[in-house]
């Protein structure tokens, strides 16, 4: 067993939450150093969350403010909803990383440094013409200096390595120190590092994880030893997951469920691209994964699947959205079952590639020629994409629509704890293809939800037109009648309107008057957490957080109405807060925020205070 023992001279202490950030240039493994402790972590039992950030570039300059890559981690014995407003450690492996990422270090934080990368031509590379190590920059922290590489390079010196090679492994010594810190077992990272690589890099990386270990403990770095103590989660089986990754898995749970095959259709775009990557091993749950040539041909092959009877869903970020847009009204206008997965970032155009935003809103609502209504739903956080994404098949199925489904590049990134369920608890929902061919109309409609029959080609005595010009009212064939037109403009809105008919009530934590604090989406822990803040200190707030944002839930309104005032806190200039206006004729006050970054928890409790 690979123990980590403190030293006889290190006191321990307990502590109930910690916020870690790694930082680094962008290729000296701060993602795997992050990801690996999140995964000790979670095996801990600690409750999780946390916050990727790497550049857009896919290799900006070495040593440069643009090249750093970072990775914010909380790990807490309480139950927590966010990566942590405030670090507590901030390991820095350059001098850009150091003054990129200081701002964010609490007063008295630790900040351990890799003082062998404090060089002239690091400092240059960084536009600093002084060390932070030496002009005063780090009074008031405590400060770890260690000579990370060169102890590094010692450590692994018996493997072959080259230099550079040696020189990437200082990633797996940073790690070892802290594992030393927090007094955790090196057993799950040496698992990981024997399944990863192969010799003589697995062994040079667990030399240089356990040199970083043996280092902090002889040398005598840290005064103490931390132990954050397991928390206490509901009883059940966990496992530690990312937005993407339990998106995918709630697609595989809906081909179960359904009895359907899904069809994922997509083009390779930031940050959705890791949905692919997820679902690709599960052919044998009856998915079937195509990466297309583009995001037309993806959404295009998505619809074909459906109509062929498949249960098509395509995956992409808000520049793919635009591109896909004129297919998603065809998908309207045939009244076929389609999820369209949009991972939002920060926009327009290309824009903020790796950053999170939440500025698809409108799109999804409106960003299709004519007409064209859809159901859009949203995920609040990693966990809950398995839910959303499983939702969102079932509707589609069940109203013969397509299905908006947003998450952004927080949600879809960051991971936490999700309790694995049973999949036999889960709700089934079979399509029911029509094969009957007596009486049959394409666009005759169930009475509770207007859903069209589901006519699979091939099928005797079924056959019927499909296209993208107007239907005419049960026969499906041509039309340009105009008021047949508007009667089915009204009808394929009516039909998303009775989606709201299954919608569970509005749900409100804490006080039912005063001020409400309303979200969607990623907002979610930073907005519980705050509303929180704010009732321990007397005063009155409540939150709700919408999953649906087309239809709205039918008692929104008078929810809204018991408020004094309404805070809808989100990552673009105000969408929610404008469809929110022109529902309710409510005076909601916006608190935006468009900095590729997910908002502070203080943030949105210094801005409900400000309402009192």
């Amino acid at each position: 067993m690979e123990t980590s023992p403190a030293t006889p001279t290190a006191a321990r202490q307990k502590v109930q939450s910690v916020v870690i950030r790694f930082a680094g240039d962008s290729g000296d493994g701060m993602q795997l150093l992050g990801d690996q402790f999140t995964r000790n972590s979670a095996l801990v039992g600690n409750d999780i969350a946390t916050l990727p950030d790497f550049p857009a570039e896919i290799r900006a300059p070495a040593g440069t403010r643009e090249g750093v890559s970072g990775f914010q981690l909380q790990f807490s014995s309480l139950d927590i909803f966010t990566p942590g407003d405030d670090v507590d450690v901030l390991v820095a492996m350059n001098p850009a990383a150091l003054v990129k990422n200081l701002p964010a270090l609490r007063k008295g934080g630790l900040v351990v440094v890799n003082s062998d990368s404090f060089k002239t031509g690091d400092l240059t590379k960084a536009r600093l013409e002084k060390s932070p190590l030496e002009d005063g920059t780090l009074d008031g922290y405590r400060v770890v200096e260690a000579p990370i590489t060169v102890t590094t390079v010692r450590a692994v010196s018996e493997h072959g390595l080259n230099a550079k090679q040696a020189d990437r492994c200082k990633n797996f010594f940073a790690l070892g120190m802290m594992y030393w810190l927090y007094g955790r077992s090196m057993d799950s990272t040496v698992e990981h590092v024997k399944r990863k690589f192969k010799p003589p890099f697995s062994d040079a990386n667990l030399a240089a994880l356990r040199a970083g270990h043996d280092y902090a403990g002889t040398v005598e770095l840290f005064q103490a030893v931390y132990e954050v103590p397991k928390a206490e989660l509901r009883p059940g089986k966990y496992r530690n997951i990312t937005g993407n990754a339990a998106l995918a898995l709630g697609l595989v749970a809906a081909a179960d469920r359904s009895g359907l095959q899904i069809f994922y259709g997509t083009y390779p775009i930031t940050p959705a691209s890791d949905i692919l990557h997820s679902l690709a091993p599960y052919k044998h749950f009856n998915v079937a994964t195509y990466q297309a040539e583009d995001e037309i041909a993806a959404v295009c092959a998505a619809i074909g699947a459906s109509y062929g009877g498949a249960l098509g869903v395509t995956g992409t970020s808000g520049p793919g959205v635009a591109l896909k847009a004129e297919a998603i009204g065809l998908a309207v206008i045939t009244e076929l079952p389609l999820v369209v997965v949009d991972v939002q970032r920060g926009g327009p155009s290309t824009g903020l590639p790796t950053k999170t935003e939440q500025a698809d809103l409108m799109q999804a609502m409106y960003g299709r020629n004519g007409e064209a209504p859809m159901a859009v739903l949203c995920a609040r956080s990693p966990s809950d994409c398995f839910e959303v994404a499983l939702e969102a098949c079932r509707i589609a199925i069940t109203y013969m629509c397509p299905v908006m489904l947003l998450s952004d590049g927080y949600v879809a990134n960051g991971a936490e704890p999700w309790a694995v369920p049973d999949v036999a608890d889960l709700p089934r929902f079979a399509p029911a293809f029509r094969t009957d061919p007596e009486g049959f109309e394409p666009y005759s409609r169930d009475e509770a939800t207007l859903a069209r029959p589901w006519a699979v080609p091939g099928t005797p005595g079924l056959e019927h037109r499909i296209g993208g010009l107007e239907k005419q009212h049960l026969t499906g064939n041509v039309s340009y009648d105009p008021a047949n037109h508007e009667l089915m403009c009204r009808l394929r809105a009516e039909k998303i309107a009775r989606i709201a008919n299954e919608l569970p009530p509005t749900r409100v934590d804490g006080d039912d008057s005063g001020v409400l604090v309303l979200g969607w989406g990623s907002t979610w822990g930073a907005c519980r957490t705050a509303v929180q803040a704010r009732r321990d200190a007397g005063q009155k707030v409540g939150h709700a957080h919408l999953r649906w944002l087309n239809p709205l839930p039918k008692d929104l309104g008078e929810v809204l109405k018991r408020y004094d005032r309404v805070l809808i806190p989100e990552m673009n200039l105000g969408q929610l807060s404008k469809i929110i206006r022109a529902e309710f004729l409510v005076d909601a006050v916006p608190l935006t925020k468009i900095q590729g970054l997910p908002f502070l928890t203080r943030e949105i409790a210094e801005a409900i205070a400000r309402l009192a």
